[in-house]
């Protein structure tokens, strides 16, 4: 039943933001919880309406969980120099679901490809710093069908792997339960309920 499965994704709940200045530009920086491409790029356009008099908007998004897509934008910027140095702040911590802009306003300065890599992993890496990080666990719904009186070794099998119930009911035939399983325990978990006869296991669709 199981195929590849991830077991936890790290990333941000709430919106941070950081500064950093060099030569008189001003980056204004931050780290903003996302779950889809659409969600991260109302995001940018929400920047880009508050800060309508900065040089630039730069930034770069990570979604999904285990199979992530990435996507970075310099914003007129030389190339590489300001999307790819965000980007590479979140992958630096392994986030996910998670957008992270840099505002510009120029100071009068060049900066130099150099220096705009630097600013820009610097601005990203101070909201990120401002950010709390938390760690998620990924679970399989499950949906459990048995007779009345295999209850106790179900209730067994459940307590090993740390089950949580989320619905129960029943027909004539029996108790029909509607389960979560952390990832971690999955392939251990369905390997032991092949062992209850009458017990009958199916991923839940979501």
């Amino acid at each position: 039943m199981a195929s590849e499965l991830y077991n936890s994704y790290l990333t941000i709940d709430q919106r941070s933001e950081g500064t950093y200045s060099e030569k008189r530009s001003k980056f204004i920086s931050f780290a903003i919880p996302v779950e889809t491409e659409e969600e991260a790029l109302m995001e940018v356009d929400r920047l880009r309406r508050e800060y309508y008099d900065a040089h630039h908007v730069c930034w770069a998004y990570r979604i999904g969980k285990g199979e992530v897509m990435e996507r970075a934008n310099d914003d007129g910027e030389p190339s590489g120099s300001a999307g790819r140095p965000i980007l590479g702040q979140i992958i630096s911590q392994d986030l996910t679901d998670i957008l992270v802009a840099v505002v510009r306003y120029f100071g009068g300065v060049k900066l130099g490809t150099g220096g705009l890599v630097v600013a820009y992993r610097t601005a990203a890496a101070e909201a990120l710093a401002a950010a709390t990080i938390r760690k998620h666990i990924l679970y399989t719904d499950y949906q459990l069908q048995f007779p009345f009186d295999l209850i106790n070794p179900v209730m067994m099998l459940l307590r090993q792997f740390d089950v949580e119930v989320n619905g129960n009911d029943a027909d004539t035939e029996g108790h029909i339960w509607r389960i979560k399983v952390a990832n971690q325990h999955v392939p251990d978990f369905e390997e032991k309920a092949k062992t209850l006869y009458r017990l009958i296991v199916k991923v839940y669709p979501n």
